[in-house]
């Protein structure tokens, strides 16, 4: 029999708050994370908003013995948001042994800086030389590896288990919390900190989603109002950063330390649906799959869930983007999809722009106060071919002792194809039964 699984720590760095309960206040309260994009000089480009992280420096949140070296922006953030979840959920060097910890982290490769570019360019059409490349430092080699940031999390714990790095675009926290749910159901760690990071607010992150025509470019001097999950003015979506990550813990471990329990995580399904790379499927195909595998790996029925976080970016007039979203989730709920407590994305991605590897993690952080909160009604204005969902408004909350969700991520990874994660998670006050 699989052992049970449970979420016992948060950490959260995102435009909303350098923290967990600060960026939940935002959801909340309603704001928007999104404001003029700094990073860099937009001059020339067309979209010059994102969702940045402000006032963060990791030295004033992580000791300096964890070792920071070598960490670029992205890193930052995950390295942060896992040091608050390690705080939150009670746990340190001594809590497990090493062998029975480890890490699973959705993040990728950081983005060489244009100006490096151009002056290596520059220096070999000026001299010829074809070693113009070996100006690259190792060190910058090591600042540029997904893994880096891992290590350092690792080394918060003395961890020496199964380390697992997921870059599937914006479902690798999502895959990454998943694997890490079954790394511990199956036996080979006790405790794992799971989650994603990223910073898409470089020139090349600009560029290219701005060819791609993914970007909203009607928002730049209204950047509040810029990202519209399922909105019929909804024209693009917003680049963004940040990190999310979650303490997960095997059950009997975990109450044997008397640690507070947040959410007992009960499925998990992955799903290729061999689309585009561009967008999804407008039939909801790959959606429908990862939604019916986690439904079935939690022995529920589709009537039981009844508190759904979409993908939602903000994209597809035509029907595709943000309507494949929601005709998955409804053909798999079938009428009952009426009466979902559905959260679009402005409750994660929608306040704080796509971040793609942090996004599934930051879906599951509006989960750790839901029960306990109800925003406002900012429900938008469904779009063509979208309904406007029943129950709870978008950036709402589930009932107190709402039994479980499923949260649905999607996009691309690899050529012509999307790759697809859900999870269900039961959350009632006290924890797990």
């Amino acid at each position: 029999m699989s052992r049970r699984v449970v979420i016992t720590g948060v950490g959260a760095v995102t435009p909303l708050g350098n923290d967990a309960p600060s960026t939940w206040r935002g959801l909340v309260e309603g704001r928007s994370g999104v404001g003029r994009l700094t990073t860099i000089d937009t001059t020339g480009f067309d979209v010059s908003i994102a969702g940045e992280v402000k006032d963060f420096r990791l030295a004033d949140v992580v000791p300096g013995s964890v070792g920071l070296r070598h960490l670029l922006r992205p890193g930052t953030f995950g390295v942060g948001a896992a040091w608050e979840a390690l705080r939150d959920a009670g746990v340190d060097k001594d809590t497990y042994d090493g062998a029975d910890m480890g890490v699973a982290m959705g993040a990728c490769v950081d983005r060489p800086d244009l100006q490096w570019l151009v002056d290596v360019g520059a220096l070999r059409d000026a001299t010829g030389r074809a070693d113009a490349f070996s100006t690259y430092a190792p060190s910058d080699a090591l600042a540029y590896s997904q893994n880096i940031a891992s290590a350092a999390m690792a080394r918060m714990l003395d961890a020496t288990g199964p380390m697992l790095g997921v870059s599937t675009a914006c479902s690798a926290s999502g895959h990454a919390v998943g694997e890490a749910f079954r790394t511990l159901q199956e036996g080979d760690a006790t405790l794992m900190l799971a989650g994603g990071y990223d910073s898409l607010t470089t020139w090349l992150d600009v560029l290219c989603f701005g060819l791609l025509g993914a970007l909203t470019k009607e928002y730049n001097d209204d950047p509040q109002r810029a990202s519209r999950p399922f909105d019929d003015q909804r024209s693009g979506f917003v680049l963004g950063e940040g990190g999310v990550v979650l303490v997960l813990e095997e059950l009997e471990a975990a109450r044997a330390r008397g640690a507070h329990i947040l959410a007992e995580v009960l499925g998990y399904g992955t799903s290729l649906n061999a689309w585009r790379m561009t967008d999804s499927p407008p039939d909801g195909s790959g959606a429908i799959e990862s939604i019916a595998a986690a439904i079935a790996d939690a022995g529920l029925e589709p009537g039981d869930i009844d508190y759904v976080v979409a993908h939602g970016t903000s994209t597809g007039q035509r029907p595709v983007g943000d309507h494949g979203d929601q005709e998955g989730v409804r053909r798999r709920r079938g009428a009952a999809a009426d009466q979902l407590a559905e959260v679009d994305d402005r409750s994660s991605d929608g306040g704080v722009g796509g971040a793609e590897p942090a996004d599934g993690g930051r879906g599951d952080q509006p989960r750790g106060g839901a029960a306990d909160h109800q925003p406002g009604d900012a429900r938008p204005a469904p779009g063509p071919g979208l309904r406007a969902e029943h129950g709870a408004p978008a950036g709402g909350a589930a009932r107190p002792g709402q039994r479980v969700r499923v949260r649905r991520h999607q996009r691309r990874s690899g050529r012509g194809a999307l790759r697809g994660e859900a999870m269900t998670t039961r959350q009632r006050h006290g924890g797990a039964r």
